[in-house]
């Protein structure tokens, strides 16, 4: 059996006929189904665009519009509903990498034990040669390899060779708050 999509859409085909508008007269029946109609077409888009997965990478928290599922720990014998939980971005500019060693940049958020980490991502640049590079990055030879993990106060990059001549470095980290 074919897995159904999953997802939020809006349909591109009109819902209702813009002419009626026009040919109705305000307080008949027609005219308010069809403002129904407008009103429920707005909701819908209004839905779709609240849970979409923003675009928008900033260095300050945002809630990106991810949303997962309810958190497991509540459940019908828990005071708190069950609810699907916002996801939160922030975006740390690292500047460069090291050279054959750990640096910790501050990434200013108060972590707490009810912070569950979604994705730890990041790219850095080489601007002189324009050579990009996956963080983490992983590599056959081991000393090219790249380590990325963030802790309660920092964001953490070890280099096991020397990788400052990347000296644009952006890490995103996305996490649930409870």
């Amino acid at each position: 059996m074919p897995r159904e999509t999953v997802g939020s859409f809006i349909p591109t085909t009109q819902v209702w006929d813009v002419s009626e508008i026009y040919a109705t007269e305000v307080t008949s029946p027609a005219f308010k189904e069809l403002l129904v109609r407008l009103y429920q077409n707005l909701n819908n888009q209004a839905v779709a665009l609240n849970i979409k997965d923003t675009g928008y990478y900033d260095t300050s928290e945002f809630v990106n519009g991810q949303s997962f599922f309810p958190n497991p720990a509540y459940n019908s014998t828990t005071a708190v509903k069950p609810a699907m939980r916002q996801v939160f971005r922030k975006v740390v500019n690292f500047g460069a990498l090291p050279n054959t060693a750990l640096k910790s940049v501050a990434h200013g958020l108060t972590v707490t034990t009810g912070f569950t980490v979604t994705r730890v991502y990041g790219a850095a640049t080489d601007p002189a040669a324009t050579i990009f590079l996956p963080i983490p990055y992983s590599s056959p030879v081991l000393a090219n390899n790249i380590e990325l993990n963030v802790g309660a106060t920092n964001v953490n990059i070890t280099t096991g060779s020397d990788r400052t001549a990347y000296t644009v470095t952006y890490v995103v980290f996305e996490y649930l708050k409870q």
